[in-house]
């Protein structure tokens, strides 16, 4: 039964569906186009992670992101940097707020 996809994978998935004894077909694109199924696949963890609530799906974002990170041209440093200032600058999730509504 052929099922078709069109999305990003991780590097060992080929392998690993080879040991189950089915065939897959794949394609390697460029960093650009990558990006793009990067942006996709962060969507899909994320209604995983939501549906699930599993620190599974925690990790499998971190993957994505720090991939994404990579093709950016950033360092997980500078990430943590920028983290660090939005941190002070508008504060973290820390006090568990939620907003109910603004008068203007």
């Amino acid at each position: 039964m052929l099922q078709k996809y069109d999305k990003a994978i991780r590097d060992r998935i080929p392998e690993i569906i080879a040991a189950d004894g089915s065939q897959c077909s794949i394609e390697k694109v460029s960093d650009e186009i990558f990006l793009k199924y990067l942006e996709l696949k962060l969507v899909e963890e994320s209604n995983e992670f939501i549906a699930s609530g599993s620190l599974e799906e925690i990790a499998d974002l971190l993957e994505v992101i720090y991939r994404i990170i990579e093709l950016k041209g950033a360092s997980l440093e500078e990430i943590e940097e920028l983290r660090k200032i939005k941190k002070y600058e508008r504060g973290g999730f820390d006090e568990n707020l939620i907003l109910k509504s603004v008068t203007r």
